[in-house]
C-alpha cells in the first residue's frame, strides 16, 4: 500500500516477513526502609503473590528478631491474603488507597528507577545485577532523607 504526502513523499506500509513473539521476564524487590534509622532490608524473589511476601515477612522478622517492625503498606491483594501468618514482631500499617507517595519505601523504588532509566541490558540477570549493586550503595544516611517526612524529624518524639 502506498500513500502519497506533499512534496512527493511516499510512504510504504510494511508487512512483517517473520513471526515475532514478545517474550517478558520478571524479577521482584521486595523491600523494607527505616525512615528513622535508615536501615533496610531487601529480597529479590521469582514472583510477587502471598507465598513470596510470607517469605519476605518470615526473614524480615528473624533479622534482628528482638525489634518490633510496622511495615507500611498498600493494599495490594497479596498483602491482606487471609494465608498470610504476620510474624508477632511485625504489624502491618495500610496506607488509604491511592496514596503511594505516603509509603517511604516507594520512595526508595522512585529514587532506584530513575537510575534504571535509560539504560540497556541484555538479560534479567544484569537487571538484579544493576540493582543489587545500587541497593548496596544505598547507605543509612542516604535512605533517611530519601523515604523520610519532615515529621520523623522531631528527634523528641523518637527514641532509639
Amino acid at each position: 500500500m502506498h500513500t502519497k504526502y506533499g512534496r512527493g513523499l511516499t510512504a510504504i506500509g510494511v508487512q512483517p516477513v517473520c513471526n515475532f513473539r514478545q517474550v517478558f521476564k520478571f524479577t521482584y524487590f521486595f523491600g523494607a526502609f527505616s525512615p528513622v534509622t535508615g536501615v533496610q532490608f531487601q529480597l529479590e524473589l521469582p514472583y510477587c503473590n502471598s507465598a513470596m511476601f510470607q517469605l519476605f515477612l518470615n526473614l524480615f522478622s528473624e533479622t534482628n528478631p528482638t525489634e518490633y517492625k510496622i511495615i507500611v503498606l498498600d493494599n495490594g491483594a497479596f498483602h491482606k491474603a487471609s494465608t498470610l501468618q504476620i510474624p508477632k514482631n511485625i504489624t502491618l500499617l495500610f496506607l488509604p488507597p491511592y496514596c503511594p507517595e505516603l509509603n517511604p519505601a516507594e520512595k526508595i523504588w522512585k529514587h532506584l528507577k530513575r537510575k534504571f532509566t535509560n539504560k540497556l541490558f541484555n538479560s534479567l540477570d544484569e537487571i538484579s545485577e544493576f540493582f543489587k549493586v545500587e541497593i548496596a550503595k544505598l547507605t543509612a544516611e542516604k535512605i533517611k532523607p530519601i523515604c523520610g517526612f519532615s515529621y520523623l524529624s522531631l528527634d523528641e518524639f523518637w527514641s532509639y
